[in-house]
């Protein structure tokens, strides 16, 4: 489910357009918001870049043009698209905000999407230039487009598989208030989950603990408080930072036997029957806390119930201790496989982004160095081209990293962004549905295992019984 807003973007009050936009962009590209910017990307022009790109657009095409406008003149249009919490992935929201962006201004006009995930939901923040890529024609905020917008959101939605508000009514609240207290996965929630599936293995220590997230893709800083982050991310998150039952001391005493974890998200609850398998050990703790007789007999009826459902799962996939081992690993290697894959994607994807960026601006931006040089390095000439000479230098930058290959040209890049964007898509749908399985063989195994314990130590009893007698 998606909404969306179309903000026009004015001049101000105080009339410079640079300072505007600047303004706005520096807003929506926050580090703090963006995981450190690794949730931006652009079309047709650099994130970087992007205030000194939009206003060179606009300056030739006013030359080109002779349209000048007052106060009210539109300099860009800002879009904001938010999806339900709990629903989308940032990296899938922002690809989402760019095929929205890119598919209503045609692909005529430069933007920057950038997704921001400080709120309860994921949001994104588009920032489309009026002026097009010719420099020729200003986009118009026409009547109904904000309807229009919100109509091509749900298309691109449920093209790919995300639900949309079926029948959307007018409110004063803002978005937050209106979703409700609704469970959003952010990145840290990502690594808060990673973190309740490598518990459920019962690691011996944290060293052990840290080598399972390792397997699973995640990078890590070790020290006195330990931080992660997942292969391609910028930041590191520390797990102190994650929340209480996160943290290292919480964790340390969970190896120790001295605590039992509580996840921060109810996967299994046990206040609703579901499908899913709930953990015996989860259901054990609620059983000693002592909430009552009442509760107490429920929760025994329950535990029986999820005995029950743990062996008819072992009967109907035809598996013993041995073979339900092996498959929880095979789905664990192949969860943590898929997931490499969708980040070397990823790292790919941002690349290629970035490589059509500098080449576009080179190519826009070769004749005035040109004449730079001619002017031997004039200094007026430099102070008053000085937007366009960053981007050309920046350009020649990257060019420069890539060595002695052959610069490619827009359209192979291009056509590889496509079709690397559809494997992603499917890669995504094959990692969804092994890390569901992934999830639910942990829990199968780790209630065989709370049997296999249980089963030992009644044996202990009555050996120790007998012994006294």
């Amino acid at each position: 489910m998606a909404t969306t807003n179309l903000i026009p973007v004015h001049k101000g009050k105080d009339g410079l357009m640079s300072k505007a936009i600047r303004r706005i962009i520096g807003y929506v590209e926050n580090p703090g918001k963006t995981e450190n910017g690794s949730l931006v990307t652009g079309y047709a022009c650099d994130p970087q870049t992007a205030d000194a790109e939009f206003m060179m657009a606009k300056r030739e095409y006013i030359q080109r043009t002779g349209r000048i406008r007052g106060k009210d003149d539109v300099i860009a249009y800002h879009l904001r698209q938010a999806f339900a919490p709990g629903e989308i992935t940032p990296e899938e929201a922002n690809r989402l905000g760019y095929e929205l962006a890119k598919r209503f201004t045609h692909g005529e006009n430069a933007f920057i999407v950038a997704t921001h995930t400080d709120k309860h939901h994921i949001h994104n923040h588009i920032i489309i230039s009026a002026v097009n890529l010719t420099c020729d024609y200003k986009f118009r905020d026409f009547h109904g487009s904000k309807k229009a917008l919100g109509r091509l959101s749900d298309m691109i939605c449920l093209e790919n598989g995300y639900s949309i508000v079926e029948h959307p009514k007018g409110h004063k609240q803002s978005y937050n208030k209106w979703l409700g207290e609704n469970y959003q996965r952010s990145q840290r929630d990502e690594l808060r989950e990673a973190i309740d599936i490598v518990l459920l293995q019962k690691p011996a220590d944290m060293g052990a603990f840290l080598k399972m997230l390792e397997d699973m893709g995640w990078e890590i800083k070790r020290g006195k408080r330990s931080s992660l982050r997942k292969a391609g991310q910028q930041r590191y998150k520390r797990l102190d930072s994650l929340g209480e039952e996160y943290s290292m001391d919480v964790l340390n005493a969970i190896f120790k036997g001295q605590r039992i974890h509580k996840p921060k998200r109810n996967y299994h609850s046990l206040t609703r029957q579901n499908d899913r398998l709930a953990l015996l050990s989860n259901i054990q703790a609620k059983m000693r806390q002592g909430k009552g007789p009442g509760y107490e007999r429920w929760s025994k009826i329950y535990y029986l119930k999820q005995m029950a459902k743990t062996m008819l799962y072992l009967s109907e996939h035809d598996l013993d201790y041995t073979s339900l081992t092996e498959l929880t690993q095979d789905k664990k290697d192949h969860n943590n496989e898929l997931l490499k894959q969708i980040n070397n994607i990823d790292a790919r994807l941002e690349e290629i982004s970035a490589l059509r960026t500098h080449i576009i601006n080179y190519l826009n931006t070769r004749d005035i160095y040109q004449k730079y040089h001619k002017s031997g390095h004039s200094k007026k000439f430099a102070a008053e081209h000085e937007q366009e000479l960053t981007m050309h230098r920046a350009a020649k930058q990257a060019f420069d990293k890539l060595g002695a290959k052959k610069i490619p040209s827009i359209k192979s890049l291009s056509d590889e962004y496509s079709a690397l964007v559809s494997q992603k898509k499917k890669l995504y749908s094959d990692y969804r549905k092994v890390r569901d399985e992934m999830r639910e063989l942990l829990v199968v195994k780790a209630n065989i295992d709370e049997m296999l314990q249980i089963e030992a130590q009644q044996k202990e009893q009555e050996m120790n019984r007998n012994n006294v007698r």
